[in-house]
């Protein structure tokens, strides 16, 4: 059974009068956490898209990006949209209550921002209300400033990325422990950590980036100390 066959059965259990938000109460044991995050980042997605007053082509093609949609199933994947975008319930309501599906766990709620940040750089464009909605969600994931500049620093390029804050650690920490830093990060960004996490299958792609993103860090980082050594 598709993820996406899953969703329009999670869609059905709606009783009349329910918003989108009320599924969040009910997808929270292991079969139904990658139901969850996929309509958690394309509900978020939604709410995003009118922070900044529109929705582009652009953006329509990050969800594709993101979770690998198959023709047949976008029109599934446009009515959790449109849900999203038509639900009374504020972006603020959405994210408590995703944050108490995945019971404030950070990797998978790291896995969910990055996925809304791919969104909300598709056009080329990080507006400031796509920074403030970002940094809000964040702060009510119980998410803290470095996790954040640390996503952050991986897809907004109003400067090039700092590879200490992409891999989470400062300037003066000791070389041995970035090591263990990138390793750690390379371990938890495996496909099948982040599918027990929660992540689906369909959406395993935003490793990919990640992996380019950490691995691109530790060889500045390591070109870096291997030049001041030289130079000893």
């Amino acid at each position: 059974m598709s993820i996406w066959t899953r969703i329009t059965e999670a869609l059905a259990a709606l009783t009349k009068g329910e918003g989108l938000s009320a599924v969040f109460d009910r997808l929270r044991s292991p079969p139904e956490r990658s139901v969850g995050f996929t309509i958690a980042v394309i509900a978020l997605g939604a709410k995003m898209a009118k922070a900044d007053g529109q929705v582009t082509r652009d953006e329509v093609t990050a969800f594709r990006e993101v979770f690998q949609i198959a023709r047949e199933d976008e029109a599934g994947a446009a009515r959790v949209f449109n849900l999203a975008r038509q639900d009374v319930a504020g972006f603020e309501e959405y994210a408590g209550r995703i944050k108490r599906m995945f019971d404030g766990e950070t990797g998978t709620l790291c896995d969910l921002m990055e996925g809304l940040f791919h969104i909300a750089m598709a056009d080329g464009t990080y507006h400031p209300q796509e920074e403030a909605f970002l940094r809000r969600v964040a702060e009510i994931f119980g998410l803290d400033e470095g996790d954040f500049r640390r996503l952050r620093s991986r897809f907004v390029p109003d400067a090039k990325p700092d590879p200490y804050s992409v891999l989470g650690v400062s300037r003066d920490t000791p070389l041995p422990q970035i090591r263990k830093a990138w390793q750690q990060m390379v371990r938890d960004s495996h496909p099948d950590k982040m599918i027990a996490r929660g992540v689906p299958p369909e959406a395993i792609r935003l490793a990919e980036n990640r992996m380019v993103a950490i691995n691109r860090a530790w060889e500045e980082i390591n070109e870096e100390a291997a030049g001041a050594d030289r130079h000893l």
